[in-house]
């Protein structure tokens, strides 16, 4: 599966190369902070690299809106492959590997119960179109979650010891785990047991299990809760994740959103011809966009400002609401 972005732009025949990249970044950024119809794309064709575009978005004005349509750079999908984790242990993983040459960070999706990788394909396709590699995983659908907390500590270590076992360009000092439902209750009990990320993004975590929260104490990484409405589909004690976590952490609600909204697609239309009437796909794009505002600050700055910065114009017109940051 690949998609290419194609230049239409007239440049200067004796620009120099340098500048023409910059020229051709600064005019696709132009076109990307206008809202664009689904699966469409600027037109210039690519910046430079992942760390030339992260420059430049960050020296702008942070929005959110900017990263609904998909980014810049071409993108290679791998479906079906395995990560080896002992001889008796093989992972099934989707890949999706950004273009440029230049080492990029990596984003670690882990699905919630009774879900597949599936449900995270096109986040993950997402992002990798603005220059992030992903890798979506599955683990068993039913958990236990402590249980597959720990298969994915295991697996973020193996990565940062053998990169190449994804793809010898992932930056591993830039691994962001995402984890949907109590899949984001693994991500965060795998940050707590000191798994190398930079930070985690949690959507619409549930907690799992009997235990006292006390191990969220124990993150010291950024972490951002990526919530659903409340309001129309609360889960279990998503309070918690808030709550407990002591480090750099931020929560938001995207307002109408279904549980099933934080997937795209949703395993219901995975094993629905398509269908599910509980999603939209404005509402999934809204929590697309959210994950590649905060995957870029937690790689650039290791920290959520930029994330925060950037939800704050659909927090102010009241799209995204009850908005905290610690």
């Amino acid at each position: 599966m690949r998609s290419r972005v194609t230049s239409s732009l007239p440049l200067p025949v004796k620009a120099p190369v340098r500048s023409r990249r910059r020229l051709l970044l600064m005019a696709w950024l132009a076109l990307a902070a206008c809202t664009l119809p689904r699966h469409t794309r600027a037109q210039p064709s690519q910046p430079g690299g992942f760390g030339e575009l992260q420059s430049h978005l960050l020296g702008q004005q942070a929005g959110i809106r900017r990263f609904r349509q998909r980014g810049p750079f071409e993108v290679t999908a791998q479906q079906g492959r395995t990560i080896r984790l002992s001889e008796k242990e093989r992972i099934p993983v989707d890949v999706y590997l950004a273009s440029p040459a230049e080492k990029a960070p990596l984003l670690v999706f882990l699905h919630g119960h009774d879900c597949s990788k599936e449900a995270h394909s096109r986040q993950a396709m997402h992002v990798a179109s603005w220059g992030m590699h992903a890798v979506s995983l599955q683990l068993s659908k039913t958990g236990p979650w402590d249980a597959n907390a720990a298969v994915l500590l295991r697996i973020v270590n193996l990565i940062r010891r053998a990169p190449g076992i994804i793809d010898s360009r992932v930056d591993v000092n830039r691994i962001i785990l995402v984890g949907h439902s109590f899949g984001g209750h693994a991500v965060a009990i795998a940050m707590a047991q000191g798994a190398p990320v930079a930070g985690g993004i949690l959507l619409d975590p549930a907690y799992f299990g009997r235990a006292t929260p006390e191990f969220l104490y124990k993150i010291k990484k950024p972490v951002m809760v990526l919530g659903a409405d409340e309001i129309l589909h609360p889960v279990r004690r998503r309070e918690y994740f808030y709550d407990y976590i002591q480090s750099d952490v931020a929560e938001v609600s995207i307002k109408d959103a279904t549980h099933e909204d934080a997937q795209y697609p949703s395993e219901t239309s995975l094993q629905n011809a398509g269908v599910d009437p509980d999603t939209t796909e404005a509402l999934q794009m809204t929590f697309v966009s959210g994950i590649t505002a905060t995957a870029f600050s937690l790689s650039a700055a290791r920290g959520l400002d930029y994330a925060w910065a950037s939800l704050q114009e659909m927090v102010n017109s009241g799209e995204m609401f009850n908005a905290r940051k610690k």
